[in-house]
């Protein structure tokens, strides 16, 4: 029966090739579709490991993580930097490592902060953030540059890099009078740490020393070398990361912060704010879900029409076969193994067609957008969703295969005219 069906298919091969790369479409963007939502998640999730706690002015949680973690959006006031040393000198508190945002060069974030940033920052498996060239910033004006920043603005080890005041890509408030000397880069990570240009505390304080309101302050110019020789402690920062001596403690810590009455503060645990972040964005996974889901549908559906359309065609096909014995029951089953090898075929070739869009496009996902996306074999959603997509076709199948079995012998031997 299986040689049959394959020869009857070979036979109608023009209507047979345009239903197998509909519901290959279908497959490739079903399961596309779950393989970047897998993705997209394990390369938020692990944009930050071994953080304990977030700590940063009193805002909602999932505020916090997207300006501290992923550089967006913007703070909405600063923590001072007695309070930081306060809590960061807890006898609870492991290390920490202050940030300070709101500068930005040619539209990547500028991040102060200090050598701690290189030596406990840990993103994936708790892995460490390693130098592709050069070595961590020591001096005042000195900057370490993302993977990408560094890719996509040409920059190596010893080229100078002007501060632009504000997040802007275009800015008209740049601090070029304190030029900043790039002396290490950073291996990819695919965080936003690929996306961001470091630089010392020390070097975001000196650059805004005769600055005031987002403006230089008329008359009072500070020249870079003078500039070194002034207290350069920071007054603020924006937030810092908190690792814990015990982590048992950490929800102790958490409570003392944000019932700290000298300043309104938060602190946020990172895993339950990533929660948090994907119930907001849920909905928009649910949507993407269901307009491939229709798509698979229309798929079906046409799969439906054309072997609806061959059916009539063939009625002369299915009475002959009657007529040399073979039983109706026979014809259901060919009818079913016809729909079940285009369902297969397309399914192959839906999978097929989706790895080679993954390989041609991963390189340009992990570079402009930070987002890897694995070659490995399905995961456990994306089978289910394969099975769904077959057993969808195998469901459609029957209603001709059905159509077919109804039939009496004499329905295709006589002439209709």
């Amino acid at each position: 029966m299986l040689r049959l069906a394959l020869k009857s298919l070979l036979n109608r091969r023009g209507t047979v090739l345009l239903t197998v790369f509909t519901i290959a479409i279908s497959t490739a963007l079903l399961v596309g579709v779950e393989r970047l939502r897998g993705e997209t998640r394990s390369s938020f999730a692990s944009t930050l490991s071994g953080t304990d706690l977030i700590v940063g002015a009193r805002a909602g949680t999932v505020q916090l993580l997207l300006y501290t973690v992923f550089r967006l959006g913007e703070p909405t006031a600063n923590v001072s930097w007695e309070t930081y040393r306060r809590i960061a000198d807890s006898p609870m508190v492991a290390w920490t490592v202050p940030l300070s945002l709101g500068d930005s060069h040619r539209g990547y974030r500028v991040l102060g902060t200090t050598g701690d940033y290189f030596q406990h920052y840990r993103y994936g498996s708790r892995r460490q953030l390693e130098f592709s060239a050069g070595v961590p910033f020591d001096g005042v004006y000195e900057a370490v540059l993302g993977a990408e920043v560094a890719r996509a603005l040409g920059h190596r080890v010893g080229d100078e890099l002007v501060v632009a005041h504000g997040i802007g890509r275009v800015s008209f408030a740049e601090h070029d009078d304190k030029p900043f000397r790039v002396v290490g880069v950073l291996a990819a990570t695919g965080t936003p740490v690929d996306r961001t240009v470091h630089v010392p505390l020390a070097g975001i304080e000196a650059i805004h020393l005769d600055w005031q309101s987002g403006a230089r302050v008329p008359g009072r110019a500070i020249s870079a070398e003078d500039a070194l020789q002034q207290d350069l402690t920071p007054r603020s920062i924006t937030a810092f990361l908190v690792g814990m001596e015990n982590r048992v403690q950490t929800f102790t810590l958490q409570r003392q912060v944000n019932e700290y009455r000298a300043e309104a503060l938060s602190a946020i645990l990172p895993g339950v704010a990533l929660q948090q972040l994907w119930s907001l964005t849920g909905v928009a996974e649910n949507a993407l879900r269901i307009v491939a889901a229709c798509v698979v549908v229309v798929g079906l559906l046409g799969m439906l029409t054309a072997l609806l359309t061959t059916l009539n065609e063939r009625r002369r096909e299915m009475a002959i076969l009657r007529s040399v014995g073979a039983r109706p029951r026979t014809i259901l089953g060919l009818m079913v193994l016809e729909a079940s090898a285009l369902a297969g075929a397309g399914l192959l070739l839906g999978l097929g067609l989706l790895y080679a869009i993954l390989a041609a496009l991963r390189e340009l996902a992990a570079t402009r957008f930070g987002l890897f996306l694995g070659m490995g074999p399905p995961s456990v959603p994306e089978l289910l969703a394969l099975a769904g997509i077959l057993a969808g076709a195998l469901l459609v199948g029957l209603v001709p295969a059905l159509l077919a079995y109804r039939r009496s012998l004499s329905d295709g031997l006589t002439v209709r005219i």
